[in-house]
């Protein structure tokens, strides 16, 4: 798969697998989109399955509710807990004057280097973690700003049918509060009301205020059911 991952079937049920942000020892699991959400016995064949690969610990995607549901009965506990927040596109703020354009894969060292100092070591992206987050939907949209011809921002939004997803934003810590964020997320958002997207969601771990803030100020909401990436051990 161009993500990296693999899917994989135990019993009735599909989950994308492969290693966590390069790790060898820790295994990433996730739902397959466009399956049913998985059953504790497939989550149980999955971890087995895994400890005989040699994986010492798994970690889920952003799982809401019913997804995570499979995996807590099979053992998996809470790591850290996400906001899951969703706003329309029905009207659009103006977007501050940053000149932005297309990523290219020659930008990737850069765009990996700036999601390394935005990111705690637990959150930040490898290579395959951006093609992760560039192949997990249908169609994505990569953007990257500059400042003086280094990469200092970036966002990747996707587009499933009339579902959007800001799937990654990051931004230079030291270019912060220039409006590189909200231009970025504004490109994304005008991006999917043109492609006949009506509602857009997005998640930031709970201790990310700056995030938080940011995408409350452009118009998105904090929704009742939060998202959770959940965590076990395979020994």
């Amino acid at each position: 798969m161009g993500s990296g991952l693999d899917v994989v079937r135990w019993g009735a049920g599909r989950l994308r697998v492969g290693p966590w942000r390069g790790d060898d020892q820790v295994a990433y699991l996730a739902p397959v989109g466009d399956g049913p959400a998985p059953t504790p016995d497939t989550v149980r064949r999955a971890v087995a399955g895994l400890a005989d690969r040699g994986y010492r610990e798994a970690v889920t995607a952003a799982l809401g509710p019913l997804e995570a549901q499979g995996f807590l009965l099979a053992g998996f506990e809470v790591h850290e807990r996400l906001h899951l927040l969703a706003r329309d596109l029905r009207d659009l703020p103006l977007a501050p004057p940053v000149p932005l354009r297309r990523g290219r894969h020659r930008d990737r060292p850069a765009v990996l280097a700036v999601d390394g100092r935005a990111f705690s070591p637990f959150w930040r992206l490898d290579d395959a973690g951006l093609d992760e987050a560039l192949a997990a939907t249908p169609t994505s949209r990569f953007r990257v700003t500059e400042v003086d011809g280094a990469v200092v921002g970036y966002a990747v939004t996707g587009r499933a049918g009339r579902r959007g997803f800001l799937q990654r934003l990051a931004v230079e810590p030291e270019r912060e509060g220039f409006g590189l964020g909200r231009a970025l997320v504004l490109d994304g958002l005008g991006w999917l009301r043109r492609r006949g997207v009506d509602r857009v969601v997005v998640n930031t771990q709970e201790a990310n205020q700056r995030a938080l803030a940011l995408y409350e100020q452009l118009g998105f909401r904090r929704q009742n059911a939060g998202l959770a990436v959940l965590r076990t051990h395979l020994s």
